[in-house]
């Protein structure tokens, strides 16, 4: 059973920037596209963006296009998610998923997921 793990949330403030790295240390990323979620509080888990398997293909959501970069480096079995200007509508928990030959159709849908990090808090506050 693959097992991810999220890094680099903290508290920042408004127009800064974090970057969030997804990981597992058991088996190879290689196959698997990687969704990036997100909840904030009182509202449901959102799908953001989302990284194939290969790395050369991505999609976002509007809210944040310009602003999240998705990454992976199939060598360190990572994948990272890079926010810039963070606002303070960016406070959430961060979840990485993981969907073996995910092709990205349904990326946003959370049911297409095999694999789950535990989250990680991003806040942005003054």
């Amino acid at each position: 059973q693959l097992q991810l793990a999220e890094s680099g949330g903290g508290l920042v403030q408004p127009g800064e920037s974090l970057r969030l790295s997804c990981a597992t240390s058991q088996y190879t990323l290689s196959y698997y596209a990687i969704g990036w979620f997100r909840q904030a509080p009182g509202k449901v888990r959102e799908g953001v963006a989302w990284i194939n398997s290969d790395g050369d293909s991505t999609n976002y959501i509007d809210s944040v296009k310009g602003r999240f970069t998705d990454s992976r480096d199939n060598a360190k079995n990572t994948a990272d998610l890079l926010i810039n200007s963070l606002k303070p509508e960016d406070t959430a928990v961060y979840y990485c998923a993981a969907n073996l030959f995910g092709e990205g159709t349904k990326w946003r849908e959370q049911n297409e997921y095999d694999y789950w990090g535990q989250g990680t808090q991003d806040t942005v506050s003054t």
